[in-house]
């Protein structure tokens, strides 16, 4: 590698620049699912939708569900626009015929299920465990455990027949580190990290493995926006949380960082790794800083 592209690797350039001699590579790492059929739950906007987009871009066939019509077929047109392939199915997680008929729909019209993104969930009502009504607290249970379990359950037997396949769910950094109004969302993505343990022991000699990304906060409209506040309040909003909220890099990720991650746990490079909830959360599980308050200094003698 002469000094010119060794230059070109420091400033980032891509790895066709920096690889001038491999564009074959640069391409088949652009297109490293193609040909790949996916399936993803809750892709109507949000971390699901930037994870459908980035699949298609890099080749895969993308089947994905959730319950908005409008804002799914406004997504399936976006992809097809820009040259991916991909079709919307309206389906609601928590009713097992809709899951179902979404992953059978996905299967009939590509032929095959390789990859599985389930990432439809909610957040629940904010308030302190007490104050939470039980018609919401199963609503999160069973849109955010009982609906990861229906879509693994109707997609592992055709990733039997086809003798594997890669299943990531969403789970949460609030699984571990909890808020005291979030009570039912922590207790539901804890849930769905005991849920991928367990069919990671049950799927691993068949060539099914399965994981769990877990975000931390990320800016997309799941984040509770206060109604009427202007653009440029919010931005200024976020700006002030991020070095208040996460310790490491001091902000919100962006929808894209959290799909890049998906993309990461899906593709051959984590062919070994089963079974495991992966922080993403911007290093705010490292810890917490810690300032020290200034001591006033006694002088003796």
């Amino acid at each position: 590698m002469n000094r010119r592209t060794l230059l070109a690797a420091a400033a980032g350039g891509t790895t066709a620049a920096v690889l001038s001699g491999a564009p074959a590579a640069a391409a088949a790492q652009k297109r490293r699912f193609q040909g790949k059929v996916v399936a993803i739950t809750g892709a109507t906007s949000g971390i699901g939708k930037a994870a459908a987009i980035a699949f298609a871009a890099h080749g895969a066939k993308v089947g994905f569900c959730g319950r908005r019509a409008q804002l799914g077929n406004e997504v399936a047109a976006e992809i097809r626009k820009a040259g991916g392939e991909a079709v919307y199915i309206q389906a609601d997680v928590r009713h097992e015929e809709q899951v179902k008929s979404f992953v059978d729909q996905v299967v009939a019209k590509y032929g095959r299920l390789d990859i599985a993104f389930n990432n439809a969930g909610i957040r629940g009502p904010g308030l302190q465990p007490h104050e939470v009504k039980l018609a919401d607290w199963d609503d999160v249970m069973n849109t955010n455990v009982r609906g990861v379990f229906l879509a693994i359950k109707h997609q592992v037997p055709h990733m039997l027949r086809t003798k594997g396949g890669v299943i990531v769910c969403t789970s949460s950094a609030s699984a571990e580190r909890a808020r005291p109004d979030g009570a039912a969302y922590s207790a539901s993505k804890a849930g769905i990290n005991g849920l991928i343990k367990a069919v990671a022991l049950a799927y691993g000699t068949e060539g099914i493995r399965v994981n769990a990304i877990m975000p931390g906060t990320t800016d997309t409209p799941f984040v509770a926006r206060p109604p009427g506040i202007p653009d440029a309040d919010w931005e200024a909003f976020k700006k002030l949380w991020g070095p208040l909220n996460v310790s490491g890099m001091e902000r919100m990720a962006t929808a894209d960082e959290i799909a890049a991650a998906v993309l990461g746990l899906a593709s051959d490079d984590f062919r070994f790794m089963s079974g495991v909830g992966v922080q993403v959360d911007g290093g705010d599980s490292a810890g917490r800083k810690m300032v020290m308050p200034k001591l006033p200094v006694t002088r003796t003698g």
